[in-house]
């Protein structure tokens, strides 16, 4: 009698993508439903029908519901560039894509000009076509050779803190998470130069991608620093070579300050140049935040804030949560692990010095530069920026599933909690976008 033939690793990846890709289109099916009936209730800010009236055809009544929030600032600097000083807060890769397929939809329809209406159905298909899921999978599959565990973390990304921002509107989260995830496989994969050019491009799109260098850092420089290989064997070699490919990933930043201080520092304007021009680093973007926005240490951290500080508290919560104790289970105990740290050691109580060598998500070394990103990333949304914009970011990052992963494999009854929470505040989340409420 002959026995079944046992699923291969790709069969079971097979099977589990296919059911993926499945409940993915539902779930999106399902959250653009829910946003385009909620759109037909009174707006909070009726803004968006004086710039795109349902009136004007069949395309602006289908994107209207589109225009809400930052998508206003990309539209404007997508149709004429940018034009005032505070548009610098805002970086030029989704507005060039929502003017490359927004052009590409007006040459389909044979339209004489590219409107607003064009560049909202544009960012929106184009954000359609950013699917992350297999490459979270193939990411967990490396991180933690574990199909299952690739499979609950997916399942999981299907119910993100943000859905409306995140898959289907003109926003910068689409397009981040793909190029930033793509580029975190390439690293796993130690593809380093595909990795820097992926970053690189996620960096075109939000401020924050120049912090995606680390991993090129870690993966060239301190894993193997850390992995008990002495300095001198660190060549010089893999050492520029970090430094050449981490430069890739921050020039788009520093792209961007220089052609806002070509704009506002030289030329005519020599003589009548804004305060941030003679500054140390002369950079645009951490000025008209603090100007614009009032971003800055504890400066959200009000009594009139306290309610879009609760609102991010769950997905927060979660993520520092697990990331504290992935340091202290992990990273701690291998840096204390190299001889040239190892005099630390005494300041440090016993439970610190080794890491567990038991299997759990909080003993994995591969996912320790994601844990120290997602770490340092959330303290600064918690203390040093508008905190509720954690929803819309924490579910860019991969480091958020594997914590729920955690919870629900780990801390089951946590794990239903969140759960419950994701799928309810999915769900409010999409009708208050649609309405244009906070948060934003």
């Amino acid at each position: 009698m002959s026995s079944a033939k046992r699923p291969t690793v790709q069969d079971v990846r097979a099977r589990h993508l296919r059911t993926l890709r499945l409940l993915s289109v539902l779930g999106l099916s399902l959250a653009i439903l829910l946003a385009f009936a909620a759109s037909h209730l009174p707006l909070f800010d009726s803004s968006p029908l004086l710039l795109v009236s349902p009136e004007e055809g069949l395309l602006a009544k289908g994107t209207s519901s589109l225009l809400r929030w930052d998508t206003f600032h990309f539209a404007h600097i997508a149709q004429e560039g940018y034009v005032y000083e505070y548009e610098w807060a805002f970086f030029p890769g989704t507005p060039f894509v929502m003017r490359a397929f927004g052009e590409l939809l007006r040459r389909l329809r044979a339209d004489s000009k590219l409107t607003i209406a064009h560049l909202l159905a544009g960012g929106g298909l184009a954000s359609l076509l950013c699917g992350t899921t297999t490459t979270l999978y193939d990411l967990t599959m490396h991180c933690f050779n574990s199909p299952s565990v690739a499979y609950l973390t997916c399942l999981l990304s299907l119910l993100p803190s943000s859905p409306a921002t995140l898959r289907f509107s003109a926003s910068t989260e689409p397009f981040f998470t793909y190029f930033s995830y793509r580029g975190m496989l390439c690293c796993a994969r130690s593809e380093w130069l595909h990795a820097s050019l992926f970053f690189a491009v996620a960096s075109t799109f939000r401020s924050n991608g120049f912090m995606l260098g680390g991993y090129i850092l870690w993966g060239l420089f301190v894993g193997p620093f850390f992995g008990r290989q002495s300095a001198s064997r660190i060549s010089l070699y893999r050492l520029t070579k970090a430094g050449f490919l981490t430069s890739l990933v921050f020039t788009p930043f520093l792209y961007h300050q220089y052609n806002a201080y070509l704009t506002f520092c030289a030329g005519e304007n020599v003589g009548d140049t804004p305060p941030w021009c003679s500054s140390t680093l002369p950079f645009i973007y951490s000025y008209v935040q603090e100007k614009y926005w009032n971003v800055g240490f504890l400066r959200y951290w009000t009594p009139s804030q306290a309610p879009n500080i609760l609102l991010a508290t769950p997905v927060l919560g979660v993520l520092l949560t697990f990331c504290v104790k992935h340091t202290l289970n992990t990273t701690i105990p291998l840096i204390l692990s190299h001889p040239l740290f190892s005099p630390l050691s005494r300041l440090f109580p016993a439970s610190l010095r080794i890491a567990r060598s038991t299997p759990s998500f909080l003993s994995n070394k591969d996912i320790v530069p994601h844990a120290l990103h997602a770490l340092v990333l959330g303290l600064v949304l918690l203390f040093a920026a508008h905190t509720q914009i954690a929803l819309r970011l924490a579910a860019s990052l991969p480091t958020t599933y594997w914590a729920a992963a955690w919870l629900v494999v780990e801390h089951p009854r946590a794990g239903k909690w969140w759960v419950a929470w994701s799928v309810v505040w999915g769900a409010i989340s999409i009708v208050l976008w649609a309405v244009f409420l906070p948060p934003a």
